[in-house]
C-alpha cells in the first residue's frame, strides 16, 4: 500500500476518534493516536497536513459539504462518510492532488470502513465538491 494512501487513512482514523469523543482540539487526538499506533514520520507529515487543514478550516470545509448534500446534514451522516467527507475536501482543498485520486481513494476509504452504499454517498458528495471548486 503506498504511503498517501496509508496517510489517508490515518488521518481518517483521526477525524474518526476526534469525532466521537466530541473533542475540542483535532490535532492532540490525532498526535496521541499516532504515538499509541507507532505511526511513521513519513505517513504522519502527510496525515498530519490534512488534519491540521480540517483543524484550521474545518467550519469552510463543513459549510462546502453542507453546500453540496441537499438532502442530508452533515451531523445526521455516520462518522465514517463525514469522516472520509472531511479529509478529502481537505486535500481537495489544499490542492497538491488530483481531484480524481482524491475522490478514488476517498472511495476506498468508504468501502474499507463503511459499506458499499457509503463508497457510493461519498463518490456522488466529493464530484460535486470538486466541480463546484472548479477541481474537475
Amino acid at each position: 500500500m503506498r504511503i498517501e494512501t496509508r496517510a489517508r487513512a490515518r488521518a481518517l482514523q483521526a477525524l474518526y476518534a476526534w469525532d466521537l469523543r466530541a473533542a475540542p482540539d483535532l490535532e492532540p487526538v490525532a498526535t496521541t493516536m499516532w504515538d499509541d499506533l507507532a505511526i511513521s514520520p513519513d505517513e504522519r507529515r502527510i496525515a498530519g497536513g490534512l488534519v491540521r487543514e480540517v483543524a484550521r478550516h474545518g467550519d469552510e470545509i463543513d459549510r462546502a459539504l453542507a453546500d453540496v448534500t441537499t438532502n442530508w446534514r452533515l451531523e445526521r451522516l455516520g462518522v465514517i462518510e463525514r469522516s472520509v467527507l472531511r479529509v478529502a475536501a481537505a486535500e481537495l482543498r489544499l490542492g497538491q492532488t488530483p481531484a480524481r485520486v482524491v475522490i478514488q481513494e476517498s472511495i476506498r476509504l468508504a468501502e474499507r470502513y463503511g459499506s458499499e452504499q457509503s463508497a457510493r454517498f461519498v463518490n456522488g458528495v466529493l464530484d460535486a465538491l470538486a466541480r463546484r471548486m472548479g477541481r474537475l
